[in-house]
């Protein structure tokens, strides 16, 4: 199958890859818009873990308020490099785990967070780790714009988009006539 100009445009604005990249996974899948989507997201993802380990002390702060000032967020996103922070791309990205944290209320940034003992109490109460989890741990939970997509996979796919390593390093969320929970979190 000829590979046009167009394809490879086509599938440049729906996933971010480069066009050489896009041009060879059309070539691979034959053509096929979907296919070749999955294959750069792969790579992608492969990317991503290599550049887990890269220090990102660059970023944001951003804050999302909801619910005419009722409930407010804020989180610090850090990537590797100012160039990056200041991307279009990587702002929306913290804005969107802004409005993630304001709507459902995480208690941490990633299980590793969780003590062991409330990871443990957490699992007898719901009666399933993974669903404990996704409700206290933001990188485990749903995306809210698109459920198919948990925040950490949102992450990642950022990390390869970017090409660089990003961080969701913490979050407050602050809501009228709560009072702080006792483990400090909130």
């Amino acid at each position: 199958m000829q590979i046009t100009t167009q394809m490879v445009k086509e599938l440049r604005e729906r996933t971010g890859a480069g066009i050489m990249d896009a041009k060879r996974a059309l070539e691979e899948t034959g053509g096929n818009m979907d296919q070749a989507a999955a294959v750069l997201r792969q790579r992608g993802l492969d990317r991503a873990e290599k550049k887990a380990s890269r220090v990102a002390s660059q970023g944001l702060v951003e804050a999302y308020i909801h619910g005419g000032g009722r409930i407010g967020a804020l989180v610090e996103v850090n990537c590797e490099t100012d160039f990056v922070a200041r991307t279009k791309e990587f702002q929306e990205l913290a804005h969107h785990i802004a409005m993630q944290v304001a709507a459902m209320n995480p208690r941490y940034v990633s299980p590793d967070e969780i003590p062991p003992e409330v990871l443990e109490e957490g699992t007898r109460e719901y009666g399933d780790r993974e669903l404990f989890l996704k409700q206290v741990a933001l990188l485990c939970q749903p995306f809210i714009k698109d459920p198919k997509l948990t925040i950490g996979d949102l992450v990642k796919d950022h990390i390869a988009r970017l090409g660089e390593n990003v961080v969701v390093r913490r979050f407050a969320r602050f809501e009228l006539g709560a009072s702080a929970e006792p483990d400090g979190q909130q």
